[in-house]
């Protein structure tokens, strides 16, 4: 028995394939994600510099030798001396200027308090600066030195009595004590010093490179009530209140010196300023520099050494950090092409121009201004093509666009991206430029700059 079985069959359709837009968004912003990380992480690092204000001062240190006009004057008898002037001051002819006896003179003696009281806050800040200089300036195998800051502080504290001593001094000439007692009166006008170092009759042509040399420096300070013989040096006088002040320089800062007239000198001492006129000493094998000045002679005239700064650069500013620093060449054009035209108030150029049909035509350019100078300013040649010829408003005069220039200057990035800015150098250090604020095509204080021009090119957008 034959039994026949229906088979059952399954029948497959194959499926239709939809395509998901979503997962090819999603793969589309994958890819411009991961592209934007590799571009961000392969381009150069531009680092940020803010523009402040600033200043560059360039001083070099110097020790200087001291020349005046200056005089002894020597004692024609022995016997004692006590000054009636008080030292470092300035006198007239006639001016009694010390007493001469056979015998020292006996003063009243002060006690302890009254010489603190007669102190005044300038006489004790003088103290200070003149014990502070030698902190500062002490060598080991300088101990002359020593000697010579107790002797100005000696003299500055019997300075301190000194009117005292005037009243006592007028008190016994009154009372004819001393019968021998004579009052001696300067014969010049000028600055009364009470102390000599044998270097008063040394001229600027003498000068010579041991001059400069400390080690061998003696100063002898001319007190009251000591005897003196005949002929011995009594006091100076200054007669001149130009002076002069010597200095040994290296080449460098000769050939710095040459291309001025003048030059600002910060005086240590007391940290004043003063403008000096300059020469040079030729006949010395290192270069010698004198310093001449009109005035303030006064305040300096114990000295015959003055460590000094010369000031070759003070200039203030804005501050940049000179690896920001690039050139660009712009087309020099008259400043009597610029116009405003277009549909907007906005400056520009007529640029001459050919169409399809070989017609000649005008057109109006904007442009952007970098830089004036005098008649002439600074375009970007990126905005013209090559051959280009501008056409003067209201005229039929033309111009070729040949001639270029270069300027100095930075990549601002303020909006994100590279814009070049003109900067103009007032001076420079090491590692920064000052360079001119208030410039309407240059940048301004908070400005932000790329530190590293070399990494950067203008129109670069700053991640």
């Amino acid at each position: 028995m034959t039994t026949n079985k229906k088979e059952d069959k399954v029948i497959k359709y194959p499926k239709n394939k939809q395509l998901n837009i979503g997962i090819i968004i999603f793969g589309i912003i994958f890819i411009y994600l991961l592209a934007t990380i590799v571009m961000y992480l392969t381009a150069p690092r531009i680092t940020v510099y803010e523009v402040r204000q600033g200043s560059i001062l360039k001083d070099n240190a110097y020790t200087g030798l001291a020349i005046r006009e200056e005089t002894i004057v020597y004692a024609d008898e022995p016997g004692y001396v006590n000054f009636y002037a008080e030292n470092n001051s300035k006198v007239k002819v006639g001016t009694k200027i010390y007493t001469l006896s056979n015998q020292k003179l006996e003063f009243e003696k002060e006690t302890v308090v009254e010489t603190e009281q007669a102190l005044s806050n300038e006489e004790k800040h003088s103290l200070f600066l003149k014990i502070q200089a030698y902190n500062n300036q002490f060598q080991e195998n300088d101990f002359n030195s020593t000697y010579q800051l107790k002797n100005e502080l000696e003299t500055t504290l019997n300075r301190i009595t000194s009117q005292s001593k005037t009243d006592q001094i007028n008190q016994l000439i009154s009372s004819g004590t001393y019968a021998d007692l004579k009052v001696i009166s300067s014969v010049k006008d000028g600055i009364l010093v009470c102390s000599t170092d044998g270097m008063e009759e040394l001229s600027i042509e003498e000068i010579s490179r041991e001059h400069f040399k400390k080690s061998n420096y003696k100063k002898t300070e001319l007190n009251s009530n000591e005897k003196i013989a005949a002929g011995e040096p009594v006091y100076k006088i200054i007669t001149n209140d130009k002076w002069n002040l010597l200095i040994e320089v290296s080449e460098a800062t000769k050939a710095a010196l040459q291309e001025k007239k003048t030059v600002k000198v910060n005086f240590k001492k007391d940290n004043q300023e003063l403008k000096a006129s300059i020469t040079f000493l030729e006949q010395s094998e290192k270069p010698i520099v004198c310093l001449s000045f009109n005035n303030s002679m006064i305040r300096y005239v114990s000295d015959r050494y003055l460590d000094i700064e010369l000031i070759l650069e003070d200039e203030s500013g804005l501050k940049i950090p000179k690896s920001a620093e690039t050139s660009k060449e712009f087309y020099v054009v008259p400043k009597s092409y610029l116009t405003v035209g277009g549909n907007s108030s906005k400056e520009g150029v007529m640029r001459k121009q050919t169409n399809a049909k070989g017609e000649t035509i005008t057109e109006f350019l904007n442009v952007t201004v970098y830089y004036e100078e005098d008649e002439y300013v600074y375009l970007d040649p990126n905005a013209f093509k090559k051959g280009d010829v501008l056409i003067k408003p209201e005229s039929m005069e033309t111009y070729d666009l040949k001639e270029t220039r270069s300027l100095k200057g930075v990549y601002c990035i303020n909006k994100g991206y590279a814009v070049f800015k003109q900067i103009k150098i007032l001076c420079e250090s090491h590692e920064y430029y000052i360079i001119e604020e208030g410039n309407s095509f240059g940048l301004s204080n908070y400005d932000h700059i790329a530190l590293d021009s070399s990494n950067i090119k203008e129109n670069d957008v700053v991640f």
